[in-house]
């Protein structure tokens, strides 16, 4: 015969009253094998989870106070429907942690992390070649992920609050921007690992991922427009270029890549793989690279673009002898001498290269623009701000320009508003009409006295 079990009375702070103190805890079945258990103590009692693992055996491990004479708070004094809820919830997660580790250690964030940085090497180095590689996830991972206690909690472990609690460690000196970027690396890295493990993990890991690594992202969109300049300014930097070019030795390398991008628009990272036969002579036109960004649904691989022929010009040497598929833009590269008794050691040209990352012109650019009078705030990107504003303010189409500048109409709206509302109003202007018949056209200009 089999066997039954007779679920005690501990629904109710009353019935619990009833009972006597005792080590055994009074139970209540919740399935076929699990319970939750009520042990009760001289001065209350405690809510257990209790499983049954067969031969006798059982899990055991208390999850909350008993409201036996204070009032539940749903936190650690727990009335009966909690208990149980907590119950179940542990339950749940004896089980996740079996099999998440059937196969092998529990995956981490840490694990996460790690395999993705090696995935996006990999990827680098595909595309570089021997080249230096960038690693900016690496590095943006490796500082604000790595060494925080996040990286050491189970996948399965995951809770929305584990990334709260991670955003209150970061340092308030960083900027939006890059905290941005860190989070989505964080949740890309988490989201692979998710996926490649997720006949381990818990159903709902993907959506703790979405929520835990959104909330407090929505922000205004900035208004990039206010970060163009006005067409006089692009050509005093233009002009600082040179002269900073000539005066540091950089052979035309720092002018080409500052004019590229002031004509092209185009991100540093697709401006930096242009080839030798990405130039168009006959057309005045340069084929730029499509970005990285995105997830591989571009069906297109180069942007044209027409510049003026003093770009062309300028680019002339940059091509001449050379292979078409070699990289358009190059600089050189440096390596330092050994110390000698006589002399120290010194930076020499080594070779000349490709340009890799950014960075690299960030130490020029500040000379540029102290050379030019402006702001330390004016960074290159704002070449593409101005390129972007430019365009609109010269009546192309919205989806035009976003395709020149490879993103969506959605981004140009969202972040170059005021520029394509000074558009309109200069178009809807122009349709005006006089309505009353006693009125002048508005085209037609009154002269003062004498003016004849």
């Amino acid at each position: 015969m089999a066997r039954t079990r007779t679920d005690a009375a501990i629904t109710t702070r009353n019935a619990r009253k009833q009972l006597k103190p005792r080590k055994k805890p009074y139970c209540r079945s919740l399935g076929p094998t699990v319970a939750i258990g009520y042990q009760r103590k001289p001065r209350g009692g405690v809510w257990q989870a209790i499983e049954s693992l067969g031969g006798k055996r059982y899990r055991v491990e208390q999850v909350g106070i008993a409201d036996d004479f204070l009032d539940a708070n749903g936190v650690n004094i727990l009335d009966y429907e909690q208990a149980k809820s907590a119950v179940l919830a542990k339950i749940s997660s004896w089980h996740a942690e079996l099999i998440a580790s059937a196969d092998g250690p529990s995956p981490t964030v840490r694990s996460a992390v790690e395999s993705y940085i090696d995935l996006q090497s990999i990827r680098e180095r595909a595309v570089a070649g021997k080249g230096r590689m960038r690693g900016d996830a690496r590095l943006r991972l490796s500082r604000h992920v790595l060494t925080d206690p996040v990286a050491e909690i189970a996948l399965h472990k995951l809770k929305e609050t584990d990334f709260d609690q991670w955003r209150s460690r970061r340092s308030p000196a960083l900027s939006v921007s890059t905290i941005r970027r860190v989070t989505n690396d964080l949740k890309a890295s988490l989201n692979a690992a998710a996926v490649k493990n997720r006949s381990r993990l818990p159903a709902e890991v993907a959506l703790i991922i979405k929520n835990g690594l959104s909330a407090g992202e929505a922000a205004p969109p900035v208004a990039r427009d206010q970060a163009a300049l006005p067409d006089a300014d692009v050509r005093r930097i233009i002009g600082a270029a040179r002269a900073v070019d000539i005066d540091q030795g950089w052979d035309g390398d720092l002018l080409r890549m500052v004019l590229v991008l002031s004509a092209t628009g185009a991100r540093f990272s697709q401006v930096a793989r242009m080839a030798v036969g990405d130039i168009q002579i006959q057309q005045n036109r340069l084929m730029v690279p499509t970005s990285r960004k995105g997830r591989g649904t571009k069906n297109t691989t180069h942007i044209g673009i027409r510049v003026g022929t003093d770009v062309i010009d300028q680019l002339r040497p940059a091509i001449a002898g050379k292979q078409r598929g070699e990289a358009l833009l190059q600089r050189w590269r440096h390596v330092q001498t050994k110390a000698t008794e006589i002399r120290p050691p010194q930076w020499v040209r080594d070779a000349r290269g490709p340009w890799t990352a950014a960075s690299e012109l960030a130490r020029p650019w500040l000379d540029i623009i102290t050379r030019a009078g402006l702001p330390r705030e004016v960074v290159p990107y704002s070449l593409r701000h101005s390129s972007i504003v430019r365009q609109l303010r010269a009546g192309l189409p919205v989806r035009l320009v976003a395709a020149l500048h490879d993103t969506s109409t959605i981004m140009i709206e969202r972040h170059y508003a005021s520029a394509i509302v000074d558009l309109l109003d200069e178009l809807s202007a122009s349709a005006i009409v006089p309505l009353m018949s006693d009125q002048p056209a508005t085209n037609v200009m009154a002269l003062r006295a004498g003016q004849l």
